[in-house]
Protein backbone atom coordinates (compact mmCIF):
# COMPACT_ATOMS: atom_id res chain seq x y z
CA UNK A 1 0.00 0.00 0.00
CA UNK A 2 2.64 2.52 0.95
CA UNK A 3 4.49 1.40 -1.91
CA UNK A 4 1.38 2.32 -4.41
CA UNK A 5 0.93 5.47 -2.49
CA UNK A 6 4.58 6.98 -3.43
CA UNK A 7 4.48 5.24 -7.16
CA UNK A 8 1.09 7.51 -7.45
CA UNK A 9 2.53 11.10 -5.66
CA UNK A 10 5.59 10.19 -8.19
CA UNK A 11 3.65 10.44 -11.52
CA UNK A 12 1.35 13.29 -10.03
CA UNK A 13 4.81 15.26 -9.08
CA UNK A 14 5.75 14.14 -13.39
CA UNK A 15 2.45 14.87 -14.25
CA UNK A 16 2.30 18.37 -13.03
CA UNK A 17 6.28 19.18 -14.10
CA UNK A 18 5.47 18.46 -17.96
CA UNK A 19 4.01 21.36 -18.71
CA UNK A 20 6.77 23.70 -17.16
CA UNK A 21 9.29 21.80 -18.39
CA UNK A 22 7.81 21.53 -21.90
CA UNK A 23 7.57 25.69 -21.57
CA UNK A 24 11.35 25.74 -20.58
CA UNK A 25 12.49 23.27 -23.69
CA UNK A 26 10.22 25.26 -26.16
CA UNK A 27 12.72 27.72 -28.85
CA UNK A 28 11.89 31.35 -27.73
CA UNK A 29 10.10 32.44 -30.90
CA UNK A 30 11.73 34.69 -33.29
CA UNK A 31 10.71 38.86 -33.17
CA UNK A 32 8.24 40.49 -35.35
CA UNK A 33 10.83 42.37 -36.64
CA UNK A 34 13.84 39.38 -37.33
CA UNK A 35 16.90 39.51 -36.99
CA UNK A 36 19.02 42.90 -37.89
CA UNK A 37 20.77 41.88 -41.46
CA UNK A 38 24.82 41.89 -40.89
CA UNK A 39 26.22 44.37 -42.68
CA UNK A 40 27.81 43.63 -46.26
CA UNK A 41 31.20 44.49 -47.10
CA UNK A 42 31.00 48.30 -48.71
CA UNK A 43 28.12 49.17 -47.07
CA UNK A 44 29.70 49.71 -42.94
CA UNK A 45 29.80 53.29 -41.80
CA UNK A 46 33.33 55.08 -42.01
CA UNK A 47 34.79 58.01 -40.45
CA UNK A 48 33.73 60.71 -43.18
CA UNK A 49 33.21 63.99 -42.86
CA UNK A 50 29.72 65.02 -41.82
CA UNK A 51 29.17 66.65 -45.40
CA UNK A 52 30.14 63.34 -47.29
CA UNK A 53 27.25 62.50 -49.07
CA UNK A 54 26.34 58.72 -49.59
CA UNK A 55 26.63 57.71 -53.76
CA UNK A 56 25.70 54.21 -55.29
CA UNK A 57 26.45 53.42 -58.74
CA UNK A 58 23.22 54.27 -59.87
CA UNK A 59 22.86 57.64 -58.38
CA UNK A 60 26.52 58.66 -59.68
CA UNK A 61 25.65 57.23 -63.45
CA UNK A 62 22.79 59.89 -63.25
CA UNK A 63 24.44 62.41 -62.21
CA UNK A 64 27.38 62.01 -64.67
CA UNK A 65 24.69 62.74 -67.47
CA UNK A 66 23.85 65.89 -65.96
CA UNK A 67 27.52 67.10 -64.90
CA UNK A 68 29.89 65.58 -67.07
CA UNK A 69 32.43 68.04 -68.74
CA UNK A 70 33.32 65.79 -71.89
CA UNK A 71 29.50 65.30 -72.24
CA UNK A 72 28.55 68.71 -71.78
CA UNK A 73 31.10 69.54 -74.13
CA UNK A 74 29.56 67.17 -77.05
CA UNK A 75 26.44 68.44 -76.46
CA UNK A 76 27.48 72.07 -76.95
CA UNK A 77 28.83 70.30 -80.42
CA UNK A 78 25.71 68.98 -81.17
CA UNK A 79 24.57 72.84 -80.91
CA UNK A 80 27.57 74.60 -82.71
CA UNK A 81 26.78 72.05 -85.78
CA UNK A 82 22.97 72.81 -85.81
CA UNK A 83 24.19 76.98 -86.06
CA UNK A 84 26.69 76.23 -88.97
CA UNK A 85 23.26 74.07 -90.79
CA UNK A 86 21.52 77.27 -90.62
CA UNK A 87 24.36 79.59 -91.80
CA UNK A 88 25.22 76.86 -94.51
CA UNK A 89 21.15 76.72 -96.28
CA UNK A 90 21.37 80.71 -95.93
CA UNK A 91 21.70 82.81 -99.36
CA UNK A 92 24.90 84.39 -99.91
CA UNK A 93 23.93 88.09 -98.62
CA UNK A 94 23.04 90.67 -101.15
CA UNK A 95 25.42 94.17 -100.62
CA UNK A 96 24.00 97.91 -101.16
CA UNK A 97 25.62 100.73 -101.26
CA UNK A 98 24.00 104.39 -100.61
CA UNK A 99 26.02 107.32 -101.24
CA UNK A 100 25.75 111.12 -101.40
CA UNK A 101 28.13 114.18 -101.60
CA UNK A 102 27.54 116.84 -98.88
CA UNK A 103 29.58 119.78 -99.40
CA UNK A 104 32.10 121.07 -102.57
CA UNK A 105 34.79 123.17 -102.02
CA UNK A 106 38.12 124.34 -103.73
CA UNK A 107 41.63 124.85 -102.64
CA UNK A 108 43.95 127.51 -103.47
CA UNK A 109 47.75 126.97 -104.08
CA UNK A 110 48.24 128.21 -101.02
CA UNK A 111 46.42 125.44 -99.63
CA UNK A 112 43.38 127.41 -98.29
CA UNK A 113 40.06 126.10 -99.30
CA UNK A 114 37.90 128.77 -100.35
CA UNK A 115 34.14 128.64 -102.06
CA UNK A 116 32.79 125.96 -100.03
CA UNK A 117 29.42 125.15 -100.82
CA UNK A 118 26.82 122.46 -98.78
CA UNK A 119 24.89 120.22 -100.58
CA UNK A 120 21.40 118.19 -99.58
CA UNK A 121 21.05 114.74 -100.23
CA UNK A 122 17.87 115.61 -102.12
CA UNK A 123 20.47 116.60 -105.13
CA UNK A 124 22.43 114.30 -105.38
CA UNK A 125 22.12 110.41 -104.17
CA UNK A 126 24.09 107.28 -105.35
CA UNK A 127 22.50 103.64 -104.62
CA UNK A 128 23.89 100.42 -105.74
CA UNK A 129 23.10 96.94 -104.93
CA UNK A 130 25.39 93.61 -105.62
CA UNK A 131 24.46 90.07 -105.30
CA UNK A 132 26.23 86.77 -105.95
CA UNK A 133 24.77 83.89 -107.77
CA UNK A 134 26.09 80.58 -106.89
CA UNK A 135 26.53 77.99 -109.19
CA UNK A 136 27.29 74.17 -109.17
CA UNK A 137 25.00 73.51 -106.35
CA UNK A 138 26.88 74.78 -103.68
CA UNK A 139 24.28 75.93 -101.39
CA UNK A 140 22.91 72.58 -101.22
CA UNK A 141 26.36 70.91 -100.63
CA UNK A 142 27.06 73.07 -97.69
CA UNK A 143 23.51 72.26 -96.24
CA UNK A 144 24.04 68.38 -97.13
CA UNK A 145 27.78 68.57 -95.53
CA UNK A 146 26.13 70.69 -92.49
CA UNK A 147 23.77 67.71 -91.52
CA UNK A 148 26.48 65.35 -91.65
CA UNK A 149 28.54 67.03 -89.09
CA UNK A 150 25.10 67.21 -87.28
CA UNK A 151 24.70 63.63 -86.99
CA UNK A 152 28.59 63.11 -86.07
CA UNK A 153 28.20 65.45 -83.62
CA UNK A 154 25.39 63.64 -82.26
CA UNK A 155 27.23 60.04 -82.20
CA UNK A 156 30.08 61.81 -80.57
CA UNK A 157 27.55 62.45 -77.69
CA UNK A 158 26.62 58.90 -77.24
CA UNK A 159 30.67 57.73 -77.36
CA UNK A 160 31.18 60.20 -74.76
CA UNK A 161 28.49 59.11 -72.80
CA UNK A 162 29.69 55.56 -73.26
CA UNK A 163 33.67 56.59 -72.57
CA UNK A 164 32.76 58.73 -69.45
CA UNK A 165 29.70 56.18 -68.15
CA UNK A 166 33.12 53.15 -68.49
CA UNK A 167 35.33 55.41 -67.20
CA UNK A 168 32.86 56.03 -64.07
CA UNK A 169 32.34 52.39 -63.17
CA UNK A 170 36.13 51.58 -62.79
CA UNK A 171 36.58 54.79 -60.74
CA UNK A 172 33.51 53.48 -58.59
CA UNK A 173 34.61 50.02 -58.42
CA UNK A 174 38.13 51.02 -57.66
CA UNK A 175 36.62 53.27 -54.97
CA UNK A 176 34.53 50.43 -53.75
CA UNK A 177 37.24 48.29 -53.29
CA UNK A 178 39.41 50.76 -52.11
CA UNK A 179 36.38 50.97 -49.03
CA UNK A 180 36.01 46.93 -48.81
CA UNK A 181 40.05 46.82 -48.20
CA UNK A 182 39.84 49.64 -45.26
CA UNK A 183 37.08 48.44 -43.81
CA UNK A 184 39.01 44.89 -43.57
CA UNK A 185 42.03 46.76 -42.60
CA UNK A 186 39.88 48.25 -39.52
CA UNK A 187 38.57 44.71 -38.94
CA UNK A 188 41.65 43.65 -38.40
CA UNK A 189 42.64 46.39 -36.39
CA UNK A 190 40.04 46.23 -34.15
CA UNK A 191 40.23 41.99 -33.75
CA UNK A 192 44.32 43.07 -32.74
CA UNK A 193 43.08 45.53 -30.16
CA UNK A 194 40.68 42.80 -28.74
CA UNK A 195 44.14 40.24 -28.93
CA UNK A 196 45.72 43.02 -27.12
CA UNK A 197 43.58 43.28 -24.49
CA UNK A 198 43.34 39.65 -23.54
CA UNK A 199 47.03 39.79 -23.41
CA UNK A 200 46.75 42.64 -20.68
CA UNK A 201 44.17 40.71 -18.62
CA UNK A 202 47.49 37.06 -19.01
CA UNK A 203 49.74 39.86 -18.26
CA UNK A 204 48.15 41.29 -15.12
CA UNK A 205 47.10 37.54 -14.07
CA UNK A 206 51.10 36.57 -14.41
CA UNK A 207 49.73 33.77 -17.41
CA UNK A 208 52.60 35.49 -19.50
CA UNK A 209 55.80 37.43 -19.74
CA UNK A 210 55.79 41.10 -20.36
CA UNK A 211 58.11 40.16 -23.60
CA UNK A 212 55.10 38.14 -25.36
CA UNK A 213 52.89 41.52 -25.00
CA UNK A 214 56.17 43.76 -26.29
CA UNK A 215 56.52 41.22 -28.95
CA UNK A 216 52.71 41.61 -30.43
CA UNK A 217 52.76 45.23 -30.10
CA UNK A 218 55.67 44.96 -32.17
CA UNK A 219 53.85 42.99 -35.02
CA UNK A 220 51.03 45.25 -35.27
CA UNK A 221 53.02 47.55 -37.16
CA UNK A 222 52.13 46.49 -40.74
CA UNK A 223 48.57 46.41 -39.93
CA UNK A 224 48.64 50.34 -39.15
CA UNK A 225 50.43 50.76 -42.34
CA UNK A 226 47.91 48.68 -44.19
CA UNK A 227 44.77 50.78 -42.34
CA UNK A 228 46.44 54.01 -43.38
CA UNK A 229 47.56 52.85 -47.18
CA UNK A 230 43.73 51.96 -47.82
CA UNK A 231 42.14 55.07 -46.14
CA UNK A 232 44.33 56.99 -48.56
CA UNK A 233 43.48 55.20 -51.31
CA UNK A 234 39.69 54.81 -50.59
CA UNK A 235 40.10 59.20 -50.34
CA UNK A 236 41.93 58.96 -54.01
CA UNK A 237 38.98 56.73 -55.45
CA UNK A 238 36.80 59.17 -54.16
CA UNK A 239 39.12 62.07 -56.07
CA UNK A 240 38.54 60.41 -58.85
CA UNK A 241 34.79 59.74 -58.70
CA UNK A 242 34.81 63.18 -58.21
CA UNK A 243 35.84 64.36 -61.15
CA UNK A 244 34.16 62.95 -63.45
CA UNK A 245 30.83 64.14 -61.72
CA UNK A 246 32.58 67.08 -62.16
CA UNK A 247 32.28 67.89 -58.62
CA UNK A 248 34.58 69.12 -55.89
CA UNK A 249 36.73 66.36 -54.99
CA UNK A 250 37.24 67.18 -51.83
CA UNK A 251 34.54 68.82 -48.98
CA UNK A 252 36.83 72.00 -47.99
CA UNK A 253 35.35 73.53 -44.87
CA UNK A 254 37.42 75.58 -41.87
CA UNK A 255 39.65 72.95 -40.80
CA UNK A 256 38.80 69.87 -42.92
CA UNK A 257 41.87 67.28 -42.80
CA UNK A 258 42.95 68.53 -40.01
CA UNK A 259 43.20 67.54 -36.30
CA UNK A 260 41.81 70.52 -34.49
CA UNK A 261 38.59 69.84 -36.53
CA UNK A 262 38.71 66.18 -34.51
CA UNK A 263 38.59 67.72 -31.22
CA UNK A 264 42.37 66.68 -31.03
CA UNK A 265 44.86 68.87 -29.48
CA UNK A 266 48.64 66.89 -30.16
CA UNK A 267 50.48 70.16 -27.87
CA UNK A 268 48.77 68.46 -24.75
CA UNK A 269 50.61 65.16 -23.75
CA UNK A 270 48.09 62.11 -22.36
CA UNK A 271 49.30 59.41 -20.37
CA UNK A 272 51.40 57.04 -21.58
CA UNK A 273 50.31 54.37 -19.19
CA UNK A 274 47.95 51.66 -21.81
CA UNK A 275 44.00 52.81 -22.34
CA UNK A 276 41.38 51.80 -19.57
CA UNK A 277 39.69 48.47 -20.76
CA UNK A 278 36.20 48.60 -22.21
CA UNK A 279 33.36 46.41 -22.24
CA UNK A 280 33.83 44.83 -25.56
CA UNK A 281 30.20 43.69 -27.14
CA UNK A 282 29.42 41.25 -30.12
CA UNK A 283 28.95 44.35 -32.38
CA UNK A 284 31.67 45.95 -34.69
CA UNK A 285 33.43 48.81 -33.67
CA UNK A 286 31.96 52.41 -35.01
CA UNK A 287 33.70 55.08 -36.95
CA UNK A 288 34.63 56.72 -33.64
CA UNK A 289 37.28 54.19 -32.64
CA UNK A 290 38.71 54.44 -35.92
CA UNK A 291 42.28 55.56 -35.81
CA UNK A 292 43.49 59.66 -35.94
CA UNK A 293 45.02 59.02 -38.96
CA UNK A 294 42.06 57.43 -40.63
CA UNK A 295 39.90 60.28 -39.14
CA UNK A 296 41.90 62.54 -40.65
CA UNK A 297 42.44 61.44 -44.00
CA UNK A 298 38.35 60.69 -44.53
CA UNK A 299 37.13 64.14 -43.11
CA UNK A 300 37.29 66.27 -46.33
CA UNK A 301 36.01 63.62 -48.60
CA UNK A 302 33.17 64.62 -50.92
CA UNK A 303 31.14 60.93 -51.07
CA UNK A 304 31.15 57.82 -49.09
CA UNK A 305 30.64 55.78 -52.46
CA UNK A 306 28.27 52.82 -51.13
CA UNK A 307 27.73 49.39 -53.24
CA UNK A 308 28.17 45.55 -52.92
CA UNK A 309 29.82 43.13 -54.61
CA UNK A 310 27.98 40.17 -54.46
CA UNK A 311 25.49 41.10 -56.69
CA UNK A 312 26.74 40.06 -60.06
CA UNK A 313 24.41 40.81 -63.06
CA UNK A 314 24.36 38.30 -65.86
CA UNK A 315 25.00 39.84 -69.14
CA UNK A 316 22.40 37.65 -71.25
CA UNK A 317 24.65 38.52 -74.34
CA UNK A 318 25.78 35.38 -76.43
CA UNK A 319 29.12 35.94 -78.65
CA UNK A 320 27.33 36.05 -81.84
CA UNK A 321 25.20 39.10 -80.65
CA UNK A 322 28.09 40.62 -79.26
CA UNK A 323 29.80 40.01 -82.68
CA UNK A 324 26.57 41.69 -84.34
CA UNK A 325 26.46 44.26 -81.78
CA UNK A 326 29.73 45.80 -83.33
CA UNK A 327 28.71 48.01 -85.95
CA UNK A 328 25.82 50.04 -83.94
CA UNK A 329 28.73 50.76 -81.45
CA UNK A 330 29.14 54.76 -80.58
CA UNK A 331 32.51 54.96 -82.04
CA UNK A 332 31.76 52.95 -84.89
CA UNK A 333 28.70 54.98 -85.51
CA UNK A 334 30.93 58.12 -85.22
CA UNK A 335 33.78 57.10 -87.49
CA UNK A 336 30.92 56.40 -90.30
CA UNK A 337 29.43 59.20 -89.72
CA UNK A 338 32.48 61.07 -90.13
CA UNK A 339 33.16 59.48 -93.42
CA UNK A 340 30.06 60.38 -94.81
CA UNK A 341 30.86 63.29 -93.97
CA UNK A 342 34.13 63.80 -95.67
CA UNK A 343 32.49 62.60 -99.09
CA UNK A 344 30.06 65.34 -98.39
CA UNK A 345 33.18 67.86 -98.40
CA UNK A 346 34.88 66.57 -101.27
CA UNK A 347 31.61 66.88 -103.38
CA UNK A 348 31.59 70.77 -101.64
CA UNK A 349 35.30 71.65 -102.71
CA UNK A 350 34.78 69.97 -106.27
CA UNK A 351 31.62 71.98 -106.53
CA UNK A 352 34.70 74.89 -105.75
CA UNK A 353 35.69 74.59 -109.68
CA UNK A 354 32.37 76.29 -110.96
CA UNK A 355 32.88 80.40 -110.98
CA UNK A 356 30.55 82.51 -109.44
CA UNK A 357 28.80 85.05 -110.77
CA UNK A 358 28.38 88.80 -109.57
CA UNK A 359 25.30 90.68 -110.30
CA UNK A 360 25.69 94.06 -109.81
CA UNK A 361 23.75 97.83 -110.48
CA UNK A 362 23.41 100.67 -109.71
CA UNK A 363 21.37 104.42 -109.73
CA UNK A 364 22.08 107.45 -109.61
CA UNK A 365 20.63 110.93 -109.06
CA UNK A 366 22.86 114.85 -109.24
CA UNK A 367 21.18 117.86 -109.67
CA UNK A 368 25.37 119.87 -108.83
CA UNK A 369 26.99 122.74 -110.53
CA UNK A 370 29.87 121.57 -112.66
CA UNK A 371 31.89 124.46 -112.19
CA UNK A 372 33.85 124.72 -109.23
CA UNK A 373 33.18 127.74 -107.31
CA UNK A 374 36.14 130.55 -107.48
CA UNK A 375 37.81 128.37 -110.11
CA UNK A 376 38.61 131.21 -111.96
CA UNK A 377 40.54 133.31 -109.41
CA UNK A 378 41.97 130.07 -107.66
Amino acid sequence: MTMSMRAALLGLALLSGVPAAFAQAQPPRPSPRGPAPAARPGTLPLPVGASAQPLTLAEAEAALVERNLTVLAARRGVDVARAQRLVAGALPPAQVSVGSSVAQFSETRNGAIRGTRYLSPSNNINVGLTVLVERGSKRTLRSRFADRQIEGAEAQVLDALRTSLFQLRQAFLGALLARANLEVALGNRASLDRTEQLLRRQLRDGAIPEGDLLRFQASRLQFEIDVTSNAQAYAAGVAAVAALLAADPAAFQQGAGQLAALGINPRVTGALAPPPERPRTGTPAGPASAPTAVRTILSPVAFDVRGRFDAIPELGISREELAQGVASRADVVVAERQSAAASANRLLVEAGRSRDVTVDSSWGRSRLSQDLPDSATG
